[in-house]
């Protein structure tokens, strides 16, 4: 199978497994290309698909990135690497092999993904845009920092907030976020992402109701402030 053949289908499987969640196409982490993202209310889990056409010789570089960006990590392999995968992936990486049979695309979690131990906040942070931060700024009443960059405001933030409630308002924004409206950064030039809607890329948005764009302002309190396998079958 190819990797064209296996996406929708494997889409609809995430959506189905996961719940409430987005789909986030071809995602630029670092020097590598998350084939997509799998946002859910509170992490982030990359997943990276080899089909039975792909080889692994691009592998070990796009762990290493995967492994800086998202909080879980997933491979999709077609069944000629179903049983060789588990040589070329972390222990906490999850494994779901996929076949087709009679005309469908048959997934098999080989292995239940675990929590990522390399994930770094800051790079998480870095797939949101400025004006996103910028909502949480305001979520906690802070100083908006217009003229600061991007990595001003993730310091500042992770200096104040809780990492486990910053995740629940990335996750919330990259749920809502609008890729059909365009950001100005205040230097004249576009905010970051918005190559992604002039690339085409997809963007799959289901199973929850819409909710306020905006984050709800939070009065600070203890709890945000930093202390000092299943086998299913899809149809195509």
């Amino acid at each position: 199978m190819y990797d064209k053949e296996i996406r929708e289908s494997l889409f609809f499987f995430l959506e189905e497994s996961y719940g409430k969640s987005r789909i986030l196409e071809e995602k630029v982490i670092g020097r590598a290309r998350a084939d997509c993202v799998l946002i859910q209310e509170d992490s982030f889990m990359g997943i990276e698909i080899k089909s039975d056409h792909d080889s692994y010789s691009r592998l070990e570089g796009q762990i290493k990135n995967y492994n800086q960006y998202f909080d879980y990590n997933m491979v999709v392999v077609g069944s000629k690497h179903a049983h060789s995968i588990e040589n070329h992936v972390p222990y906490f990486w999850g494994i779901i092999t996929v076949e087709e049979v009679e005309g469908k695309c048959d997934f098999y979690i080989l292995r239940q993904e675990q929590k990522n131990p390399f994930c770094d906040i800051k790079r998480k942070a870095s797939l949101l845009w400025k004006s996103e931060l910028q909502e949480i700024q305001k979520k906690y009443g802070f100083p908006k920092y217009q003229n600061k960059s991007k990595s001003f405001l993730v310091n500042y933030l992770l200096e104040r907030i809780a990492e486990e409630e910053l995740q629940k308002d990335f996750s919330y924004l990259l749920l809502e976020r609008d890729y059909t409206v365009f950001s100005v950064e205040g230097n004249g030039t576009e905010e970051e992402g918005t190559e992604e809607v002039k690339k085409g890329k997809k963007i799959r948005k289901k199973k929850y109701k819409r909710r306020k764009k905006s984050l709800t302002k939070t009065k600070l309190g203890v709890t945000h402030l930093i202390r000092k396998g299943s086998k299913r079958t899809v149809k195509k």
